[in-house]
């Protein structure tokens, strides 16, 4: 069952008229359609965020509104990884394997943010790749370039669920900073679900150094560190 016509113009109307706090960055929802695509057939919200003019989206499976529990992948953009194709990331695969994990599901969100490069935009993402091509890995590049590791704030992606209603998610991720981040913004988190991409040969390194640098949970690759922040998360899922 999808989202109906009444749902869908009382959380365009809420959106239109709510007020947010001056500190937090508002996102409005502006409209849904239905997505038929080669993964099943979703609906893809358009939201716009008025602090940075960015325009992102949520694809959702089924009616999801006010539930608990809802599948949700936090995707940021990718457009070398996601339209190219490209091996140097796992994004695309990450990508695919969220939507089809919804679809057999039978419900879930995806939404997928306009945070292209960690957030410095595609430009200075192209600029770390060249450096990456002389040996730099992922997080010296970016610092190199006067940037951090990750700019990425899950704050929109906050808004957003709970501009749709959902109570809670069960979250597709391997990155723990995702979750503290939306924690912090008032996110209830009752499981992580792993999604560890068997590494190609171009993307080895840039997956080992987000493993063993920013803390990524890569599964069978689990280092002792990642280990100890698997039971610590999995004992704060259990309070």
């Amino acid at each position: 069952m999808k989202l109906s016509e009444e749902q869908i113009k009382s959380l365009v109307e809420a959106s239109e008229n709510h007020r947010c706090d001056p500190f937090d960055c508002c996102v409005r929802l502006e409209a849904i359609a239905d997505l038929p695509s080669n993964f099943g057939d979703f609906q893809i919200c358009a939201l716009v965020s008025p602090c940075d003019g960015k325009e992102h989206t949520a694809i959702i499976k089924g009616n999801i509104i006010g539930k608990g529990g809802v599948v949700c992948r936090i995707h940021s953009e990718c457009l070398t990884g996601d339209v190219m194709g490209s091996q140097r990331c796992d994004c695309r695969a990450q990508l695919l394997e969220s939507l089809k994990y919804i679809e057999a599901n039978g419900e879930g969100v995806l939404l997928y943010l306009r945070q292209e490069g960690r957030n410095i935009g595609l430009t200075e993402k192209l600029k770390a790749y060249a450096l990456q091509d002389k040996g730099y890995d992922t997080i010296e590049a970016n610092l190199l370039l006067g940037w951090q590791p990750d700019s990425r704030d899950y704050g929109v992606a906050a808004h957003i669920l709970k501009t749709l209603g959902i109570k809670s998610i069960k979250i597709l991720t391997n990155n723990p900073e995702k979750i503290e981040q939306l924690k912090a913004h008032g996110i209830k988190i009752l499981e992580r679900i792993p999604l560890v991409i068997e590494p190609t040969e171009y993307s080895e390194y840039y997956l080992e150094t987000k493993q063993k640098k920013a803390g990524h949970l890569l599964g069978d690759f689990a280092t002792i560190r990642e280990i100890e922040k698997i039971e610590e998360i999995a004992a704060e899922f259990d309070e």
